[in-house]
């Protein structure tokens, strides 16, 4: 055994020896090393455990082994590994093969105790496992992004389109269902800084231009942030899909004619994603969210009969461009391992990016909610040590009247289970700090006027020269804590009011009691169902529409067509969503007798691309 620990020691030096001979190789062969392990390992631990060689186990180098030819075997075996390593490389040097050989052959005495010691340490360890293979992997093409239409992402895509189609380029799209199916793109951007000239805004908010080449073809259509059509613009590419190539704003190299950034009241605008209008004068904003609207109309509601849809109204405009908004929800972040930085950004989110940007007040806040989160951002900085995770923070103004002198002053709520109270004319709404109320109080009498003059307005005469019967009944679908059903009661019989939430119910309820409205009646329930509970004859009532983004779904318009109300004002703050759900109405075969009167928006966020827009149809016929 002596002998065999000598031919195992000799081959360990003959395996760094092969390292030094072929070190170019090995840089790129790094599993080598694991190979002679797991084959010396594996020859001891077989002979061990073999006939050829006694099964006690070997304590001192002076062991010996019954069976005369072990040396010859291990070394047979030894031998054939090293060949076969030699025979799968190339070698560089023959004298470097020849040194190996010579190497294993040498008698053990040429070697240290030290070496001898280390070899016969072998002997306690466990034999390494046989390593798999790896599997070979395959350059599979990434699957494909689904994109639905009425999305932010999808009538982005469509706006793309349009202009890839104004200018002769490929704009096929595959739809399934409601869905883009948008391909992955295999290559990643070229970060490269590039002059675009923007040709249109889209429904985002967001420039669209053309990048073009030397010859001045056009490679790609890119989508700018805070660019407007006109100007020419410093963009930096980050981001390649199938229609289009996406761009971090940089700089302004020449101004479009209407861009002016005299009205910019924000020294974070260009960065926050909160802002996409503020350098557009408030004009032109209104007239672009009419466009807005009427793109919606055209993409959406295409499969209406031929001009069934009119022109869409001029939006009506917020009375305070900046200083509007009565809700504000800043947030910080911290980072997971609980490590809090020494300046703590307290803000909102960055354009394109997810991290928060440090921001002292938002110019669109009113005055009263910058204050108190001024004051809330010095206490969080002082403590901020004692966060272990990132906190969404909400500030909502509150109107406080003295039931004396009938005086109101503001207070701002951070509870968001706290109760709050607005005016909206002579009208007092309270409900809870997280549930969902317009935040802009100063349009919010328009609306609420707007839409209460559209249910009053009288119904023309048939053909035949029939005439309607008047409206005395309200239904108010998706009512929330009442707005709509309450303010828009006056010269109505009866108001039945549904929501899906029912706190929000019995803040409807409480507020009909507040304002002394005695005819209004609000249930609990999916507005899903809402017609098996109303009882109105469908001839003299009137509906009122005010759903979430996702609009209304298929159950509830069929039921809705079932029931054939005389009227229906649909309020959205998605008219993507909106103009699909009128298509849908129109093409019904119950939806036929249905006149859409008038489309216009309604600005609540000025400085943004938002847009609120009313729709109002009414059924012809059958009186």
């Amino acid at each position: 055994m002596q002998r065999a620990i000598s031919v195992i020691t000799a081959f360990r030096a003959s395996q760094e020896l092969f390292v030094k001979s072929y070190s170019a190789y090995w840089k790129s062969v790094p599993s080598l090393v694991a190979y002679f392990n797991r084959h010396l390992l594996r020859e001891r631990v077989r002979y061990r455990s073999s006939a050829v060689c006694t099964t006690e186990k070997v304590s001192s180098p002076t062991a010996s082994c019954e069976n005369p030819t072990l040396e010859k075997i291990i070394r047979n075996n030894i031998m054939s590994a090293v060949e076969s390593v030699k025979a799968s490389t190339e070698p560089q040097q023959t004298s470097n093969a020849m040194q190996i050989d010579s190497t294993i052959t040498a008698p053990a005495e040429q070697h240290d105790g030290a070496n001898l010691k280390r070899s016969n340490e072998l002997s306690d360890e466990v034999p390494a496992r046989k390593l798999k293979k790896p599997k070979r992997t395959k350059n599979r093409r990434p699957k494909p992004l689904k994109v639905e239409r009425t999305s932010t992402d999808g009538y982005l895509i469509l706006d793309v389109l349009d202009l890839r189609k104004r200018h002769g380029m490929p704009a096929e799209v595959n739809i399934v269902g409601t869905e883009f199916v948008v391909a992955m793109p295999l290559a990643l951007p070229k970060f490269r800084e590039e002059e675009i000239e923007i040709s249109v805004l889209g429904s985002t908010g967001d420039g669209i231009g053309l990048l073009k080449n030397e010859d001045g073809s056009i490679e790609n259509i890119v989508v700018v942030p805070f660019s407007i059509p006109g100007d020419v613009v410093r963009a930096k590419i980050v981001k390649t899909h199938q229609y289009h190539l996406q761009a971090d704003f940089v700089r302004v190299v020449s101004p479009g004619p209407e861009r002016n950034n005299s009205l910019i009241k924000c020294k974070y605008f260009s960065q926050c994603a909160g802002c996409q209008l503020q350098m557009l004068p408030y004009d032109s904003q209104l007239e672009h969210k009419r466009t807005v609207i009427t793109r919606a109309y055209e993409h959406f509601c295409s499969g209406a009969p031929a001009g069934s849809i009119p022109t869409v109204g001029p939006t009506i405009g917020s009375p305070l461009e900046y200083g509007y908004r009565t809700k504000l929800t800043p947030h910080f972040d911290v980072p997971r391992n609980g490590h809090v930085p020494e300046v703590l950004p307290i803000g909102f989110t960055q354009k394109g990016r997810s991290f928060v940007l440090d921001i002292e007040d938002c110019p669109i806040a009113t005055p009263a909610i910058n204050e108190a989160y001024s004051k809330a951002r010095k206490v969080i900085k002082d403590s901020k040590h004692q966060y272990k995770r990132g906190v969404t923070l909400m500030y909502r103004e509150s109107v406080k009247e003295n039931e004396e002198t009938k005086e109101r002053e503001i207070e701002i709520v951070e509870d968001s289970n706290a109760t709050v109270t607005e005016f909206v004319n002579d009208f007092r709404f309270r409900y809870t700090a997280r549930d969902f109320f317009q935040c802009n109080s100063s349009v919010l009498p328009k609306v609420t006027a707007y839409v209460g003059e559209q249910l009053r307005r009288s119904v023309p005469a048939s053909e035949d020269g029939a005439t309607a019967p008047p409206l005395k009944y309200l239904v108010d679908a998706y009512c929330g804590s009442g707005l709509f059903g309450i303010t828009c009661s006056k010269d109505i019989d009866e108001v039945i009011g549904v929501e899906v939430s029912k706190m929000s119910v019995e803040c409807a309820s409480r507020n009909a009691e507040d304002n002394k409205v005695k005819n209004a009646e609000f249930v609990h329930g999916d507005a899903a169902v809402i017609f098996d509970k109303i009882r109105t004859p469908g001839n003299q009532t009137s509906m009122i529409l005010d759903p979430s983004r996702k609009g209304c779904d298929k159950r509830f318009l069929d039921q809705l067509l079932e029931y054939q109300p005389r009227r229906v004002v649909y309020v959205s703050c998605n008219v993507h969503t909106q103009a699909r759900d009128v298509e849908y109405m129109l093409k019904s075969e119950k939806g036929a007798k249905y006149v859409v009167d008038s489309v216009r928006g309604f600005d609540f966020f000025p400085q943004t691309h938002h847009v609120e827009s009313v729709a109002v149809l009414t059924r012809i016929g059958n009186y």
